[in-house]
């Protein structure tokens, strides 16, 4: 019976063990985390946010499951599609989107009442395209005029599109594809004046925040580079609200200290009573808190180990488009991932990315199983691959 079942579930069997170890990792550490939550919303009902986010898991379970069996080869066709789709919805976003903390990133859909953060959309949509791209164009792309330019007009438009109101996503966006440029022979010069450039407009920007005010979200930027180095601010507005993000990573790091090497044990987290979204953008630190240094490691682990399975995958395929689909889809999930954990640990900058297919979410959850899927389905031709190079050298020997 067990084997007529797995046969079902084709690909990298790794890959399918490292979804379910993730999403019972979530649903452990999200029953945990949004327990003070229950109470102040739901009246102690402990049992709402688990059967609520073990359903969104199910059904991105379900997801991967379906286009895992779909050809990757049609994302060639689809990929000019999502983009096309993905540039209205963003600006629509922009100009009508449901507003929080100066910032417009979810669309509330109709019926339903459901809100969608249209940036997960084009992270998925942007990568395909830049894979297409990039399999179709190697012979043009280490040339920045004929090949280059019209690729980086097209991620930098996307990008700025998502800047005003969530710059971590727009700058993990443009890193990710950038790098996978780079993957696909661009020359890295090219991509290192690019940076340069951007950093330039960056700081710009925040020098002359105090008089932009258009960009509201500016200051919170400023705000967050400024807390990260310990600097101060006049205003008084400002100081609020770096002391708002000094509180979260100053909760995060007791969380951190206080589970130890061992952890406190699961659903022992004090700090979840005290930590600004413990289910979400910090939920990294209650796994520590809960699981220890131990589980905060085993973590990381579970996610380059993910990145090396798409490096399997990528050394085995025989198709260009396959091979920057695996790496570009899953360095973007790991690359996440890492800022999540060292925002956790204050390494980095309060960004708000969330740890993907852990934290307590909906679309970002359906789009990161729908991620799992293609690289999956990308996985069963490089096992088709390798078996039949392996089959060709026992031939021959």
């Amino acid at each position: 019976m067990s084997d007529k079942v797995i046969k079902y579930f084709q690909g990298d069997r790794y890959i399918w063990w490292i979804i379910i170890l993730l999403s019972l990792v979530s649903l452990l550490s999200v029953y945990s985390a949004t327990g003070t939550l229950a109470y102040k919303v739901r009246g102690g009902n402990v049992f709402y946010y688990l059967i609520k986010h073990g359903g969104i898991l199910l059904v991105g379970f379900i997801i991967t499951f379906l286009i895992h069996r779909i050809n990757y080869k049609i994302y060639l066709r689809l990929a000019q599609i999502f983009l096309i789709i993905t540039i209205p919805l963003l600006i629509f976003t922009l100009i009508t989107g449901t507003n929080l903390n100066d910032a417009s990133r979810w669309i509330r859909i109709p019926v339903i009442g459901l809100t969608f953060q249209t940036s997960d959309l084009a992270k998925f949509s942007l990568i395909i395209f830049v894979a297409r791209y990039l399999s179709q164009n190697q012979d043009k792309i280490h040339d920045f005029k004929l090949g280059l330019r019209k690729i980086l007009l097209i991620i930098i438009f996307v990008c700025l599109l998502i800047f005003p109101a969530n710059f971590s996503t727009s700058a993990l966006l443009f890193v990710n594809t950038t790098i996978l440029l780079i993957f696909g022979r661009a020359k890295v010069w090219h991509i290192l004046a690019l940076y340069l450039a951007g950093i330039t407009m960056f700081a710009l920007l925040i020098i002359l925040s105090p008089h932009i005010s258009f960009l509201g979200r500016l200051q919170t930027w400023k705000n967050r580079i400024e807390n990260y180095i310990g600097g101060t601010n006049k205003s008084k507005k400002s100081k609020e609200k770096i002391n708002d993000d000094s509180f979260q990573v100053t909760q995060a790091k007791i969380a951190i200290a206080t589970g130890g090497i061992m952890g406190r044990g699961p659903g022992n987290s004090i700090q979840r009573n005290s930590l600004p979204h413990p289910y979400s953008d910090f939920i990294y630190a209650i796994i520590i808190e809960e699981y220890g240094l131990f589980g905060g490691l085993f973590l990381i682990f579970i996610y380059l180990a993910l990145l090396y399975r798409a490096y399997l995958i990528v050394i085995n395929t025989k198709s260009q488009f396959a091979a920057f689909l695996a790496i570009g889809l899953t360095f973007n999930l790991v690359f996440q991932a890492l800022i999540n954990m060292g925002v956790a640990v204050n390494i980095l900058p309060v960004t708000g990315q969330t740890l993907p297919l852990v934290s307590m979410g909906g679309t970002s959850i359906f789009f990161t199983s729908a991620t799992f899927g293609i690289i999956l389905n990308v996985s069963k031709s490089s096992i088709k691959n390798k078996k039949e190079a392996t089959e060709n050298i026992n031939t021959k020997n």
